[in-house]
């Protein structure tokens, strides 16, 4: 991804043009982002403005679904409370949400072990039966076997990781049987860029253009990649839910996204295009008990 950047011009013209009594609020470009460019509205608001080919789609996700589940999630959300139309100063959807208070967990790692039942409490209000015409989504929610090439090209990029052990657990995760429970509501992107902290645990989660109905092991692997080392036997009591199979496909999962995390941080670290150095020690090897 070539990150490019728009304009606070462009965003406080939009606000004029369409939804003029926030226009003379506070304007302020926040660091971060991927498929979207963020600015802080105000006190309590933020603009997000799709910058990727697929961003305008995930947008169009979270203004349709966020809002009917966010009433039920115990952590704060960037619910949406406005809608941005395609029009002659920019050709896409784009949104106007909640402020979630606090720093993303790449800056600002969780520390404390008791985010485990955090987390836990959180996916189990989430992790609900999903309607039928709930979002599919062709890399979250679904079996690990089907993401087998992305397995072995983010190995390869990634040589300085447990290989033989990474493999054996993605080994493990493909051969349990997949998932075949009702298929449930996912954030479906945990990862450290996506939740909020504050006084060193979980106070908020953000960026749900992926969700969708589908595996709730997606979500689970969460517990190796946000929580501090040791703390996923903690989230698995609190969460209660995960039987062996479930278990190894979150480990699966992990492993995935683990190797992901590493490989965007070092193109970062590398100055390449759309590389987060931050993201890289979230996906350094950790325990993977219980």
């Amino acid at each position: 991804m070539v990150e490019f950047r728009f304009g606070q011009d462009l965003v406080r013209a939009l606000l004029r043009e369409q939804h003029p009594d926030l226009a003379d609020l506070g304007l302020r470009d926040v660091a971060g982002g991927w498929d979207n460019q963020l600015w802080r509205l105000g006190t309590e608001l933020a603009v997000r403005l799709p910058r990727t080919e697929r961003a305008p789609a995930l947008l169009r996700t979270e203004q349709e679904w966020l809002p009917v589940l966010a009433g039920h999630l115990p952590l704060p959300t960037p619910v949406p409370v406005r809608v941005g139309e395609p029009s002659a100063l920019f050709d896409h959807t784009w949104t106007i949400t909640r402020w979630v208070e606090g720093e993303p967990a790449d800056h600002a790692p969780i520390v404390r072990a008791d985010a485990a039942e955090t987390l836990a409490g959180f996916l189990r209000a989430l992790h609900r039966r999903a309607p039928a015409r709930a979002p599919a989504n062709p890399t979250r929610g679904i079996p690990l076997a089907g993401l087998r090439d992305g397995f072995l090209r983010a190995s390869a990029v990634v040589d300085d990781v447990s290989a033989g052990a990474a493999r054996e657990l993605w080994e493990k995760a493909v051969a349990v049987p997949a998932w075949h429970g009702t298929p449930t509501w996912l954030h479906g992107d945990l990862h450290p860029a996506n939740v909020i902290v504050r006084n060193g645990t979980l106070s908020g989660v953000v960026d749900f253009g992926e969700m969708c109905a589908g595996d709730p092991a997606t979500d689970l692997s969460a517990a190796w990649i946000l929580l501090p080392a040791g703390a996923a036997g903690r989230f698995f009591d609190a969460y209660g839910r995960a039987d062996e199979a479930t278990l190894a496909r979150a480990r699966g999962w992990a492993v995935l996204r683990a190797l992901h995390l590493i490989g965007i941080g070092r193109n970062g670290r590398l100055g390449l295009p759309g590389g987060k150095p931050t993201w890289e020690p979230a996906g350094r090897p950790r325990s993977t008990a219980p």
